[in-house]
């Protein structure tokens, strides 16, 4: 990359950065005013007027400043050579307050409000996909001797307790079997394989447990291949609201948002795509697939552990967005709820 691309570069930079900051247009005399940029406010005139040619600024009115342009937000992004790092103290505080959780439910509820605070920003986490849940526990409570709770617990922190009405009553003994059957069937496999594993187990039951495992795995069956929709928690919606400057110039484009976030199926599809717990996705406005969020930048990864992708994560608000900051932040908070996760 020649010289003079490496200044026209520092000079979007600059006009990010401020612009960012100030929710203003950026003049050349601003830019001479604010950063040393090394070279005069006539070279800095001529290298807006290109950037702007390019399509990498665009002025927003007459006589006004120069704002970044989509493409000139994606320049920006893609040449990110460090991301702002959190401070020691700050990683430690979002681990303390991550491994403060009491469950699955309560880990993502803090780690959504965590990081809407940290990137002002609404952020979003997706519950973790059944498709990559193992049964690790899979507990039977006699509520009466004919009645029983059972209690299945996933790998990834879901709970489903189920009620099964027996036909006759089951003493002590016979639950203990009962308990250890059920377990040695469906404990350490994917949720699919254990509703197939379950199903075969009424066949192969002894005949004096047979009706019991029959309405057991029934209730069973339908609990494992029940896959309702997924999940998302959401934090910081107001902060779309206090950003609404930012979607003048999109008309019905925040209305649209706020009623994509409500109906979270664009969210999920989003997230969906963050396949990877390596890497930060950055789309910005019309990179988007999604009309609703063509005004607006997402900032997305994957989380979980030992190379599982357990869910999608991120943050979405205006284009206008301190993105190092903001891949900083989504990066660490991602990381550390995959290792809370597994640690439980």
């Amino acid at each position: 990359m020649s010289n003079t691309d490496d200044r026209r570069f520092e000079v979007l930079r600059a006009i990010v950065a401020d612009y960012v900051s100030t929710k203003e247009p950026i003049g050349s005399k601003a830019l001479v005013e604010r950063h040393n940029l090394g070279v005069s406010s006539a070279t800095i005139r001529n290298d807006m007027a290109a950037l702007e040619r390019e399509g990498y600024i665009a002025q927003p009115h007459t006589s006004s400043g120069r704002v970044p342009t989509d493409k000139g937000y994606r320049q920006f992004v893609d040449r990110i050579a460090e991301v702002k790092p959190l401070s020691s103290a700050e990683r430690r505080a979002i681990l303390d307050f991550l491994e403060s959780g009491v469950d699955l439910d309560d880990v993502l509820r803090r780690g959504v409000r965590l990081l809407a605070q940290l990137t002002r920003q609404v952020a979003v986490v997706q519950y973790p996909s059944l498709s990559v849940s193992s049964v690790r526990h899979l507990e039977v409570v006699g509520l009466t001797p004919a009645r029983l709770l059972l209690v299945l617990i996933t790998d990834t922190g879901r709970v489903d307790q189920r009620i099964v009405e027996l036909g006759d009553v089951v003493v002590e003994d016979d639950l203990s079997r009962l308990r250890a059957l059920l377990g040695h069937a469906l404990e350490g496999k994917r949720l699919e394989a254990a509703s197939i594993a379950v199903a075969e187990l009424a066949d192969e039951a002894p005949d004096d447990l047979r009706d019991a495992v029959v309405r057991c795995a029934t209730v069973l069956v339908e609990t494992l291949v029940e896959h309702p929709e997924e999940r998302i928690v959401l934090g910081g919606t107001a902060n779309l609201t206090r950003n609404a400057a930012d979607f003048a110039g999109f008309p019905g484009s925040l209305r649209s948002m706020l009623e994509a976030l409500e109906e979270q199926v664009v969210v999920l599809k989003l997230l969906a795509a963050a396949q990877d717990s390596r890497t930060v996705t950055v789309r910005i406005g019309e990179e988007n697939e999604f009309e609703e969020m063509r005004s607006a930048s997402v900032v997305s990864t994957g989380y979980g552990s030992a190379g599982t992708v357990l869910g999608g994560m991120g943050v979405l608000g205006p284009t206008r967005m301190d993105y190092p900051g903001t891949i900083a932040s989504v990066a660490t908070v991602a990381r550390y709820i995959g290792q809370v996760l597994a640690g439980r």
